[in-house]
């Protein structure tokens, strides 16, 4: 499942989802309200090409931030029970949303996130697989760090800091915080050929992406 490096994957798909630009002006306008949004590290996102997002997870306010933090176009993994109802169904299939299954494999998902490398997309994954509870870093899916450990794209650790003093998960309305979203450097891993160095390499790459997550959510 190896994958184009980014100078080999010069292409990246432009067309479809004419409200993405639109509702990340407006929901980034709406962010901005309650506290300033702060930005570091964009210099570490491609400019063109793919790459892999993986922001810690503590508030659903996460992806907006990190998705109007993004110069780039962002295609988020999400949950598919967030695509139940018909306006929801169509908003998130709008705005370039991947459905993903939760607890399980979902080979579909697998298979249309590798496709949308090979076009130069960025994709951002939450490793976590859902928000903290109070605000700290949790234990990542294991499928996630198997993934990281075979696709060889740059793969950025995003920061997200004050999304959960400004709308923890267990609130039923915001405060007024600022929020800082800070881009890591790429990651330096070592990939697995096989099924099982990529599940020998996992405690390694948890490590390392605990330790990048931590550094940018608290310095």
């Amino acid at each position: 499942h190896h994958l184009p490096t980014q100078a080999a994957s010069r292409s990246s798909s432009r067309a479809g989802f004419p409200l993405y630009m639109p509702a990340r002006a407006l929901f980034g306008g709406i962010l901005r309200t309650l506290g300033p949004l702060e930005v570091e590290g964009l210099e570490h996102v491609p400019t063109q090409g793919p790459a892999l997002l993986l922001p810690n997870h503590v508030s659903w306010l996460d992806p907006v931030a990190v998705q109007v933090a993004c110069r780039r176009r962002v295609r988020a993994l999400t949950k598919s029970t967030q695509f139940r109802g018909a306006t929801m169904n169509w908003l998130l299939h709008e705005l370039g949303a991947i459905p993903v299954r939760r607890y399980q494999p979902d080979l579909t998902a697998i298979r249309q996130l590798l496709r949308l490398f090979s076009e130069g997309e960025v994709v951002a994954i939450y490793p976590e697989g859902e928000r903290s509870w109070d605000g700290t870093l949790g234990p990542f899916r294991r499928g996630t760090l198997r993934l990281i450990s075979a696709i060889d794209v740059p793969v950025i650790p995003v920061g997200v800091r004050g999304t959960f003093e400004r709308w923890p998960r267990w609130s039923k309305q915001p405060r007024r915080v600022p929020i800082q979203v800070r881009f890591g450097a790429p990651l330096v891993r070592p990939l697995g050929h096989t099924r099982a160095e990529r599940e020998r390499l996992v405690p390694t790459l948890a490590e390392r992406l605990a330790h990048e997550l931590t550094s940018l959510t608290t310095r």
